[in-house]
This record gives C-alpha cells, structure tokens and sequence, in this order.
C-alpha cells in the first residue's frame, strides 16, 4: 500500500525517457512548422518587393520568385481589387503572408502542448 502511495512521476510515465522523446519530437515539428512558414512568407515578401519596385520580367530569378508568390498567393488571388495593380498584388500577396505566419503559429503552438 505504501508503495501505491508513494508512485513518483517516473512509475506513472510521466517522466519517462518515451514521454521526453515525444515532446522534443513535437517541439521540433514545431519548429519546422515555423521556419516553412517564414520561408513562405519571405517569398511572398520578395515577390512583393519585386513587383512594386518593377524589376524586369524577363530575368530567371525575377521570373522564379514571383511564379513561386503568385502560387503560395492563388488562395488570395483578388482577394481585394484596387485601381493601382501594384497595390494591388502588395496588400493581396502581404495578407497571404500574414496568414500564412498566422495558421503556422496556431500549428505550432498546439504542436507544442
């Protein structure tokens, strides 16, 4: 009976070896949730920049960044349309971003419970 009593964290699993793999596993997810998304929001970033600053089309890397913004931002596509298609892209593109950061965290944070 005493012994019942007496069950430290360890007889329960609590602390075992198991449960600390598993929640290091989570946390790492976690991050890994984050940084995909930071990339994804650093992308749309560039894109944006690209677009309002007008560099040139024709160039690979130009082409590249703003095909891969457009892409992550089809969700959002003329989410909001203004006169100005510059400002357009900048305020559609940059709530993208926001969200994608915004759903990442929330995923990051119950990963991490």
């Amino acid at each position: 009976m005493a012994r019942a009593l007496s069950m430290g964290r360890r007889d329960r699993g609590e602390g075992s070896a198991v449960g600390e793999g598993a929640r290091r596993g989570a946390w790492g997810l976690a991050r890994l949730v984050m940084l995909v998304a930071w990339g994804v929001a650093a992308v749309l970033v560039a894109g944006i920049l690209l677009v309002v600053l007008e560099a040139n089309p024709g160039n690979a890397i130009v082409e590249a960044v703003t095909d891969a913004a457009r892409w992550l931002a089809g969700p959002f596509k003329e989410l909001f349309t203004l006169d100005n298609a510059k400002t357009q892209t900048a305020v559609n593109w940059g709530i993208a971003a926001v969200a994608y950061l915004a759903v990442a965290s929330l995923v990051a944070r119950l990963l991490r419970r």
